[in-house]
């Protein structure tokens, strides 16, 4: 009775079997991968917002306590502006297109020029480009009630150039759901909207 001996494996076979492996391999890598993003991490609160009255570009009254409950993302423009205004304000208009079915989260722009920008000029503005106003708010109030909110509140620069025109902070500011500050991102980063939605993400997990 002759032995049985088994027929080497053809170039095909070899092939498959390569691709195969390399397939489980990625697998292996992606689920890894996923694993580590779920490792959020949590940084301590940089201050508590104190109490502050503004007015929407509805005319309604905005203050500490319409913060709590919700993330939001805050910027500082004017609506005039001829510098970092038009490139804070494109950031913003992503964030609101990406976080558009996200209910949790809320963006803010505050004027610094609110000699100018009143409630009817900023709601003029928010119309132009498109802004939800169930999502994206646009607030004023006095001068005084501005620099205020800018410089002692948020504690973000806030002065005038030789032609009378503010010199404002670009920073994006992260605010978690009870009214702390936990972020400021540099507006004239490219990588910002990656990194505005990662952090998100951690106060997202850090509030659940």
């Amino acid at each position: 009775m002759k032995a049985h001996t088994s027929k080497p494996l053809s170039l095909s076979w070899w092939i498959l079997i390569f691709f195969s492996a390399n397939a489980l391999l990625g697998a292996a890598f992606l689920s890894f991968h996923k694993s580590e993003r779920r490792i959020y991490r949590k940084e301590p609160p940089l201050a508590e917002i104190s109490e502050f009255s503004l007015n929407t570009q509805d005319g309604k009254i905005f203050s500490k306590s319409d913060l709590l409950g919700k993330i939001w993302v805050m910027d500082f423009i004017f609506t005039r502006c001829a510098g970092p205004c038009p490139l804070l304000t494109s950031r913003m208009m992503e964030l609101s297109s990406k976080l558009s079915k996200n209910h949790e989260v809320k963006l803010a722009s505050v004027t610094v020029d609110p000699s100018y920008d009143t409630p009817e000029i900023v709601s003029s503005y928010a119309a132009n480009i498109h802004a939800d106003p169930r999502q994206w708010i646009f607030l004023t109030g006095s001068p005084h009630e501005i620099t205020h909110f800018v410089k002692e509140v948020m504690m973000q620069p806030l002065a005038a150039e030789p032609d009378g025109m503010p010199a404002h902070s670009t920073r994006l500011m992260i605010i978690d759901k009870n009214a702390m500050i936990r972020g400021y991102l540099d507006g004239n980063d490219p990588e910002v909207i990656q990194k505005i939605l990662m952090e998100i993400g951690n106060l997202t997990h850090e509030s659940s």
